[in-house]
């Protein structure tokens, strides 16, 4: 039996962290994995997660936007201190509030959106964990963004997943509107419900690592061929309304999701010949945020996701159901490290090195609340042409309708084959999602 990756890190971290205890706190594997891959590919910067938000020019006070966003990162050690690594081992190092609040300059002739993008390009390796940027384009000239203002709200992945993003809009919108001075950092008790939470979910990693978990992992992965993915600087995207799910079919979004992407990716690649659906025979590699805090464990902010794969093949799927029930077999399983999930690929006989052919993200807005800033909720838009972790990323957005947007890399596949792979993505999702009658047609 193989020694399992995240005890290993443990002992390693255990002995490190022997003389000062309480300043290093340890990792998840979701934040040694990001670490991991922003050495390999500095100049990426795919593991930011930004959400960006209008708002009528002179709602913003940049000042008070600053004591807001280091207000919110003392209450959090996540958002504290910074990454560090010691005698060779990944931890955090608790410190003071990671955090800070610019307005970015617009070139002549340049768009507020094109600053923002290119500023979220040159984070420093060294953080912030937490960064408000604002921009407008300049005054006289003609935009799609009118009288408004942006705001992106960016944070280092490694310090924040998804499930944190409600959190965090939360907590910003009360600190701007009660303005008060920020702590110096995380109260004691903060550290060490953190540092529970961590260890707790190291557990739970541990322990999803074992015989069932592998055996589980190399039949669905073992056919896994992959297409041999790579992160994306120059991309583009596309974007379209779906009609959004109601009652008993919002459970169906995301294994229509699955089945559309699958088909988008085979567009994209091309790929042909037979595939096994039991194995995954054929079927490339696509990658999905999955996870939530272990059970008991204090309610901290963090990075506590954890990567899951679906063999993807080229739908539509002829039962929907059955890759439903494929589906939450894996979530049986989606506390295995992705480490772990790669070895009993390979170990199945899978030639796959473990890169993503396709990411896939779904953010139930309901579960945010929006970002109010004086008063005024901000009107959260896209930004578009950041770098991918993939070569091809589908994010959709489930509120009052349901948004799809699909981003690709520019220098791999062309325009109009990205056209033909979103074609295919929409129409298997309608073929799954059909749009409800309206009541005017029922009458």
């Amino acid at each position: 039996m193989h020694a399992s990756i995240t005890a290993a890190y443990l002992a390693r971290y255990r002995s490190a962290a022997a003389e000062s205890p309480v300043e290093l706190l340890p990792l998840t594997g979701a934040q040694r994995r990001f670490l991991i891959t922003r050495r390999l590919t500095p100049q990426s910067r795919s593991d930011i997660v930004p959400l960006m938000f209008a708002y009528p020019r002179g709602t913003l006070d940049l000042a008070r936007l600053a004591r807001a966003a280091t207000a919110v990162a003392a209450h959090h050690p996540a958002l504290c201190g910074g990454f560090a690594t010691v005698r060779g081992t990944p931890v955090l190092r608790a410190g003071g509030p990671s955090a800070e609040a610019a307005r970015i300059p617009v070139a002549p002739g340049g768009t507020a959106r094109a600053a923002l993008r290119e500023a979220l390009l040159d984070w420093p390796a060294d953080g912030p964990a937490l960064r408000l940027l604002v921009a407008a384009d300049p005054d006289g000239v003609p935009s799609a963004d009118g009288d408004e203002e942006l705001l992106v709200v960016a944070l280092d992945h490694a310090a924040c997943d998804e499930q944190s993003l409600g959190v965090l809009t939360a907590e910003l919108s009360a600190a701007y509107e009660q303005d008060e001075a920020p702590a110096a950092g995380p109260t004691p008790q903060a550290l060490a419900d953190y540092r529970q939470a961590v260890e707790l979910q190291l557990d739970a990693e541990d322990a999803a690592g074992g015989p069932a978990a592998q055996a589980h992992w190399g039949r669905r992965l073992g056919g896994l061929t992959g297409a041999g993915g790579s992160a994306a600087t120059s991309t583009g995207m596309l974007t379209e309304r779906l009609p959004a799910a109601e009652g008993a079919a919002r459970s169906a979004v995301f294994p229509a999701l699955l089945d559309a992407v699958g088909s988008a990716l085979h567009r994209l690649h091309r790929v042909g010949g037979p595939s096994r659906p039991e194995t995954g025979g054929g079927a490339l590699a696509l990658g999905y945020p999955w996870g939530g805090r272990p059970a008991g464990a204090p309610a901290a902010l963090g990075c506590f996701l954890n990567t899951l794969v679906h063999p993807a093949t080229s739908g539509p799927v002829a039962d929907l159901d059955a890759l439903a029930d494929a589906w939450w077999d894996d979530l049986d399983q989606a506390g295995t490290p992705f480490d772990e999930v790669v070895r009993a690929a390979r170990t199945a006989g899978a030639p796959w090195s473990g890169a993503l052919d396709a990411l896939l993200t779904l953010d139930d807005l309901h579960r945010r609340p929006p970002l109010v800033l004086g008063g005024t909720p901000g009107r959260e838009t896209p930004l578009d042409g950041r770098p991918l972790a993939a070569p091809m990323a589908v994010s959709a957005s489930h509120g009052d309708d349901l948004l799809i947007r699909l981003a690709w890399d520019r220098d791999r596949f062309p325009e109009a084959d990205a056209h033909a792979a979103f074609g295919d993505l929409l129409a298997v999702l309608r073929h799954h999602l059909p749009a409800r009658p309206s009541l005017a047609a029922q009458a």
